[in-house]
């Protein structure tokens, strides 16, 4: 028969399963931000209050200096924020709202990023090519305009949102949406991939 696993153990084990969980989440998606501050969001998710960095560093077994880095790397994304209480020698940290909400804010906020700048980049490339004639030419316009609408067209969908600073809540989204809108977006969603 098998041991029950103690309860102690258990905790610790679905904590340490969270932290390393949402560490490679965030890893894999924001470049800069290593495991570990994937795992400083995950502790600052659990924690009851803000955190500092002797704290986080304490908690997760890490360096300051390997925690201040991810720290900030976390606060340009948007997704953590620090302030001083009166009085306090050292910064606490937070997260800038809910977990999930405020990484599918910062993935929103990346994404609008990512649109302008390949607009943008796509522009400069058109603007280089210029008037070049021939085969090779034609070839890279055709391109570069096909580029350039695709990109313009994810630019008037983010035009038609309002603009999105901070936690999304997707939840209260897709909860806010008539029954037959989400069905008629999942159809189409369908439809696209095939």
């Amino acid at each position: 028969m098998p041991r029950a696993t103690p309860p102690a153990d258990a905790v610790a084990l679905a904590r340490r399963t969270l932290l390393e969980g949402v560490g490679a989440e965030v890893a894999a998606s924001f470049p800069g931000i290593t495991r570990l501050g994937g795992q400083v969001v995950a502790a600052l998710y659990l924690a009851e209050s803000p955190r500092s960095m002797d704290e986080l560093s304490a908690e997760l077994g890490r360096s300051k200096s390997n925690i201040f880095a991810n720290l900030r790397g976390l606060e340009a994304a948007g997704i953590v924020e620090h302030h001083r209480l009166p009085g306090a020698r050292h910064d606490r940290y937070r997260l800038r709202g809910k977990y999930p909400d405020v990484v599918i804010g910062a993935y929103v906020a990346k994404l609008r990023q990512l649109v302008a700048d390949k607009r943008a980049l796509v522009r400069s490339s058109r603007e280089i090519l210029g008037d070049a004639r021939g085969p090779e030419a034609s070839a890279l316009r055709a391109k570069l305009d096909g580029l350039g609408g695709t990109y313009d067209r994810f630019a008037e969908l983010f035009a038609l949102l309002p603009p999105m600073e901070g936690p999304l809540d997707l939840e209260a989204i897709i909860d806010g949406l008539p029954r037959v809108a989400l069905d008629a977006l999942v159809g189409v969603v369908r439809k696209a991939l095939g």
